[in-house]
């Protein structure tokens, strides 16, 4: 089943609600990157941030993930051997695949990236391979194209 979230009915307890065991989740808000504190990295949703932390209240994490959302693929340097962010905490909760954003991008021009990535999830692909001939399929201009390489698939789904 579909289910849309928008305006006030995008917040956070509703959200994680729908989120908890999706076998797919499509996340469209601003995601805030927070370098100094990479677990307080958050995405906008109606009532105010949706936190790395919150996930970890869910029941069963969204099997597959897509968030084209500014800086929800980055990650901070922790200590010698460890990176934190929004990716790597989903990946451990038993997150098979996210897609995810590295950089501000252009909004309008995430529209038919993500609907050629739906496109081929919808034909059976993996998030990887999706992704890639959703970036195929982009217009040439350069706005478009920097758009679909902002965006990296991580994960197994």
């Amino acid at each position: 089943r579909t289910v849309v979230l928008e305006g006030d009915d995008a917040r956070v307890p509703g959200v994680l609600r729908e989120l908890d065991g999706a076998a797919l989740a499509h996340i469209a808000a601003h995601g805030t990157f927070r370098a100094d504190s990479p677990l307080f990295s958050s995405l906008r949703m109606a009532d105010g941030p949706l936190i790395v932390h919150d996930f970890e209240r869910l029941d069963r994490s969204p099997y597959r993930i897509i968030l084209p959302c500014c800086d929800t693929a980055r990650f901070a340097s922790v200590g010698a051997d460890e990176l934190l962010g929004l990716v790597t905490a989903l990946l451990p909760l038993g997150t098979a695949g996210v897609v995810a954003c590295t950089a501000p991008v252009n909004d309008a021009a995430v529209v038919p990236l993500m609907l050629a990535l739906h496109k081929g999830l919808e034909a059976g692909l993996s998030l990887a391979e999706a992704l890639r001939d959703a970036r195929a399929a982009l217009p040439g201009d350069a706005v478009h194209q920097a758009t679909g390489w902002a965006f990296t698939a991580f994960g197994a789904a």
